[in-house]
């Protein structure tokens, strides 16, 4: 038996084979009961809400950890075999060989899934601060889970990246850095746009012009801010379109944040016959003023003669509402006023200037 245990094959006996399979069948055979234990450890660091929380935590994780642990003892077991001389051959060069190769391809593996299990917990930690956000008045708190949720999972692969360099490629990795400086300024330079994106980001989430949810008017376009980038603002337009706007030029152009006004204006221009005197101006002026002045949703108002001219006499008639108001009310308000307008004109026979318009043909 124990000359089986020691008897050598690839550079490698028995015994050290068996010693490889045996702990990844182990971990194999144990490795949901082992992820469920790490998984309620670290659901305890990050919330003590374990019932409400657990099963939501245990489907982002568990499976993550799983491959994670069966991968790093699988790495670490084999490590423990001699890499078999038979199989050494190099390529192109005297460092780059099977061995070498293989174990960038080990290290890579490991560290791929090793990301992939942050960004897993990343995004359950982002949910409860968005469930936490979603319980404040001000909603702004959420777009601002969601952009650094991006930015976080950017700078994780960034990490997964250089891990790969410095443990798989064996290349230190501030000499790198050293060395890619100038290379850096380079693609700096090139993608100086996206930078310039990638700052304004932070201008929009710290000045907060807008906010997630916001009606606003860019560009000659009006639409809900859906979601707000690393590189872009995404909104939704009044045609139900979807339009991604830079951010450096939702810092640098006009925004009109509809969802902030106070107030909503109306503007009413009655063009009066030049046939009415200057007694019935003042009736109708004075009437006008008093209908708005009944009206609750109006919160101020002015009605003043305008203009006059050699075609009609302009009544200006412009009044406030409330807000907030639901669109459809103040549609719904501005119509009725604009008939009762109209009932009073009648009522006063002031007529309109087109409404004693004379086309004279001449047949000749």
């Amino acid at each position: 038996m124990k000359e089986i245990l020691h008897y050598t094959f690839l550079d490698n006996t028995v015994a050290a084979y068996l010693y490889v399979v045996g702990t990844i069948l182990l971990i194999l055979f144990i490795k949901r009961l082992l992820s469920k234990f790490l998984a309620g450890k670290l659901l305890g660091v990050f919330t003590k809400q374990k019932s409400a929380k657990r099963s939501a935590f245990l489907h982002l994780v568990i499976q993550p950890i799983e491959k994670f642990l069966l991968v790093f003892i699988a790495y670490t077991a084999l490590d423990r075999l001699y890499f078999p001389n038979d199989l050494k051959i190099k390529f192109f060069h005297e460092h780059i060989s099977t061995e070498y190769i293989v174990n960038i391809i080990a290290v890579t593996i490991i560290v791929v899934v090793f990301i992939q299990l942050c960004i897993r917990i990343l995004q359950f930690i982002a949910e409860i601060l968005k469930e936490k956000a979603n319980l404040a008045h001000d909603k702004s708190d959420n777009q601002l889970i969601v952009f650094f949720n991006d930015f976080f999972k950017v700078v994780l692969i960034i990490i997964g990246i250089l891990l790969v360099i410095k443990f798989g490629f064996e290349k230190e990795i501030s000499t790198l850095l050293t060395g890619l400086s100038i290379v850096g300024a380079a693609v700096a330079l090139s993608m100086r746009e996206s930078l310039e994106n990638l700052i304004a980001s932070f201008i929009i989430f710290f000045d907060k012009p807008f906010i997630t949810g916001d009606t606003v008017k860019v560009q000659n376009f009006t639409g809900v801010i859906e979601k707000i980038g690393l590189r872009s603002t995404r909104i939704r337009t009044e045609q139900k379109t979807y339009i991604t706007v830079p951010n450096k030029q939702m810092v640098d152009t006009i925004i009109d944040n509809i969802s902030l006004r106070t107030q909503r204006k109306v503007e009413l221009r009655l063009e009066i016959s030049l046939s009415a005197s200057s007694q019935q101006l003042k009736e109708v002026s004075s009437s006008i003023r008093e209908l708005l002045q009944q009206k609750n949703d109006i919160e101020s108002l002015q009605v003043y003669l305008m203009d006059t001219g050699k075609n009609a006499h302009v009544l200006a008639v412009d009044y406030f509402t409330f807000m907030p108001q639901i669109l459809n009310d103040f549609y719904l308000l501005r119509e009725n006023i604009n008939l009762e307008v109209i009932a009073l004109l009648e009522k006063m026979n002031v007529e309109l200037a087109a409404a004693n318009t004379t086309v004279v043909v001449n047949n000749k």
